[in-house]
């Protein structure tokens, strides 16, 4: 069964539509690649889900050891390749408004980076996180 429709609507922008949740997402080409850059860009979908795949993974494992990350924030950066073209690497930069034990950076860190968006992308596809510990 489909998770999500995508539609293309012409003037290089998609629509896709969460189907369990009816949720929309709309993507634009990037300005330096023919599009107006009005929205994400498919490539900008990939870095934030990579961020927010590390956020989430890390807040399961935070809840289950009764760790509070409410409001941490991740700055995401994606660098783009050329021929082909292609991310070459997104840098994530989080932002945790707690301090917390060499124990919990521990896990928190084991749960971000073995997130299954990041153990999914492929292993040229640089992944720079910084903790700010």
């Amino acid at each position: 069964m489909a998770t999500i429709q995508t539609t293309y609507l012409g003037g290089l922008r998609t629509e896709a539509t969460h189907l369990q949740s009816g949720t929309k997402i709309i993507t634009d080409a990037p300005t330096d690649n023919k599009g107006k850059g009005e929205a994400f860009s498919p490539t900008d979908l990939l870095a934030e889900s990579l961020a927010g795949c590390m956020l989430t993974t890390m807040a399961i494992a935070a809840d289950a050891h009764g760790i509070d990350m409410d409001n941490t924030s991740a700055e995401v950066t994606k660098v783009m390749a050329a021929n082909p073209r292609r991310v070459a690497e997104v840098i994530i930069s989080l932002k945790f408004p707690n301090q917390y034990t060499e124990n919990e950076k521990k896990l928190l860190e084991h749960a971000a980076l073995n997130c299954p968006v990041a153990v999914s992308l492929h292993p040229d596809v640089v992944k720079t996180v910084d903790f700010g510990w």
